[in-house]
């Protein structure tokens, strides 16, 4: 028989992983502090964690942060034992990382994840998901697509996660804002949607030319540079304050800019900027 798995946390997510498992033959049990939040069809609902914990040899954890997790996982440590602990909880790496140093103080072996694509792809060949940790699992198979594993550093997926949200979240402002700004000078969002899909279709050739210039740590400004960069950003600003639309994200983005270019780093490309805020 397929191995038994338990889900901690019924969410959107937590539904999501929990018919994944069910779907690919694991019996499986979940448990959620929230008595109305119906577990997917087929899923066993244990009323409380110790029961939910004993009924799965695998144990995966999807709840809203590391210290809800240490409050659930802390009362039933010695039904842990023996069994994998996968916490694919959103989080910080320093979190990770003291989760994995809590888990191995009690024995109990622990991976941490991250989830990188949506609730709609678990299950199928749309899903990524990352770990890492001492221990490398195919505990993630039954979600589907990509389980990568990043190594033995517990923060390692996290800190993937984190960058990868930096990326999304700033990235998912500024296309708010891009979109406001258009509509103030009554521009139709039907009508601003083909040249913003066009900006979208230049960054993988972005992240590609920007990784490598990291990677060969080559900074030159042959095809742009910060000070034309910050310029740019100075004129969207000007634009967007004059239809009092807050400009607060930009503004940052072009204080650093210019703190780079203080710096003595005008001509260099924008790939100078990460080595900029990293130092």
């Amino acid at each position: 028989m397929t191995e038994s798995v338990t889900v901690l946390g019924l969410g959107p997510m937590g539904q999501a992983l929990a018919g994944a498992y069910h779907a690919a033959g694991h019996p499986t049990t979940a448990w959620t502090r929230t008595a109305t939040r119906p577990a997917p069809a087929g899923v066993v609902r244990a009323t409380t964690v110790a029961d939910a914990v004993t009924a799965g040899k695998t144990v995966v954890v999807c709840l809203i942060d590391y210290d809800a997790v240490r409050a659930v996982l802390e009362p039933v440590t010695a039904e842990l034992s023996g069994r994998l602990v996968v916490n694919l909880t959103s989080g910080s790496p320093d979190a990770a990382r003291a989760m994995a140093a809590w888990a191995a103080e009690r024995d109990i072996s622990y991976v941490d994840g991250a989830i990188m694509t949506p609730t709609d792809t678990i299950g199928t060949p749309r899903a990524v998901i990352l770990h890492s940790g001492p221990i490398e699992t195919d505990a993630l198979a039954a979600l589907g697509g990509a389980q990568t594993y990043l190594g033995a550093d517990p923060g390692r997926a996290a800190a993937f996660d984190a960058a990868l949200l930096d990326l999304f979240w700033t990235s998912m402002v500024g296309l708010a804002h891009a979109f406001a700004l258009a509509r103030s000078e009554n521009i139709r969002p039907s009508e601003l949607v083909p040249f913003a899909k066009g900006i979208a279709d230049l960054l993988p050739i972005v992240i590609d030319e920007h990784g490598g210039r990291l990677e060969e740590d080559r900074h030159d400004g042959d095809y742009s540079n910060l000070v034309s960069a910050a310029a740019g950003m100075a004129h969207v600003i000007h634009t967007a304050e004059a239809r009092g639309i807050d400009a607060r994200v930009l503004k940052a983005a072009h204080a650093l800019t210019r703190d780079a270019v203080d710096a003595g780093h005008g001509t260099d490309g924008i790939s100078r900027l990460t080595v900029h805020l990293a130092q």
